[in-house]
């Protein structure tokens, strides 16, 4: 919410346009029921522990 905020305090300021898209992501914000791990992204790699898994704690969004 605060940057929402501030981009539109930006864009007052500075006299910028915007515009408005609906985009349901309520999930992301949504605890995850039960214990859930991936492999580290490949951009995200640790250099002290590469073969670690990582627990999420809250959903992940994965565009198609």
């Amino acid at each position: 919410m605060i940057t929402i905020r501030t981009v539109i305090v930006l864009a007052s300021a500075k006299g910028w346009h915007l515009h408005q898209m609906d985009i349901k992501n309520a999930f992301l914000e949504g605890e995850l029921g039960e214990e859930v791990y991936m492999v580290q992204p490949p951009d995200f790699k640790s250099s002290t522990h590469p073969q670690a898994e990582c627990q999420l704690k809250n959903s992940l969004y994965v565009p198609k």
